[in-house]
């Protein structure tokens, strides 16, 4: 009798406004690795404070699996980017800033891609990390006293178990990576070459950043963020 694999579970806690593409190409990458991974099933869920629909940024529908109060514990906590508007108003929700630190407790791995950064530092968890999110964002970023905000705009940086990622398509990169961490790069290679991806991009650009914050609103959002209380 075939021995009863172990369960590796992932989770991506998603929101009204959420950038869809920061939620799916990791969910299908992830998908990916539980097809080639011989030695545990894997089980990427879809967390909402609420199990009713959700729209992404630009209105896509998008069904959670499950909710902050019924999800297991995770193995990888992934946390992706929204519109700003939607990800300041998730920076002063407790209830998901105190999801994010509850699963973050036993997570093996705590990331995120583009501005999913915000909700992992306003709920405390990257302080004392290396980090990176969108190129847009990285001067409200360093708002965040606590956190130290890499120079330049690599596609990912991993600090410990925390790994964040540049803006949106960044998170391809960032979850081939995890892959390979997780269950080997043979595995990440067969998950690669099954997404065909080998990324060839018809155009080329510098990114010239910032040093400043220039999402109106979002250092006051910062500093209502710190002077909160999630009674958790």
């Amino acid at each position: 009798m075939a021995k009863k694999r172990d369960t590796f579970t992932i989770g991506i806690p998603i929101y009204d406004g959420v950038d869809l593409l920061d939620v799916a190409a990791p969910y299908e990458t992830f998908n990916w690795m539980g097809q080639a991974w011989a030695e545990k099933k894997t089980s990427v869920l879809l967390v909402g404070q609420k199990k009713k629909v959700i729209k992404s940024r630009d209105k896509f529908h998008i069904v959670p699996d499950t909710t902050f109060k019924k999800c297991p514990q995770l193995d990888v906590l992934w946390v992706p980017g929204a519109d700003p508007q939607a990800l300041e108003k998730t920076m002063l929700n407790c209830a998901f800033l105190n999801f994010l630190k509850k699963q973050s407790q036993k997570a093996r791995y705590v990331t995120s891609v583009c501005e999913g950064a915000f909700l992992l530092a306003s709920a405390g968890l990257l302080d004392g990390h290396q980090v990176t999110t969108h190129w847009a964002f990285i001067g409200c970023l360093k708002l965040f006293p606590e956190v130290e905000v890499v120079d330049g705009t690599p596609r990912y940086v991993i600090s410990g178990n925390r790994i964040t990622g540049g803006g949106i398509s960044s998170g391809l990169d960032e979850a081939l990576q995890l892959v390979s961490m997780i269950a080997g790069e043979q595995v990440a290679q067969s998950v690669q070459l099954n997404m065909q991806y080998f990324p060839e991009p018809p155009f080329t650009q510098t990114i010239t950043v910032s040093p400043d914050c220039t999402i109106k609103g979002m250092a006051k959002t910062i500093k209502a963020v710190s002077k909160q209380n999630c009674g958790k």
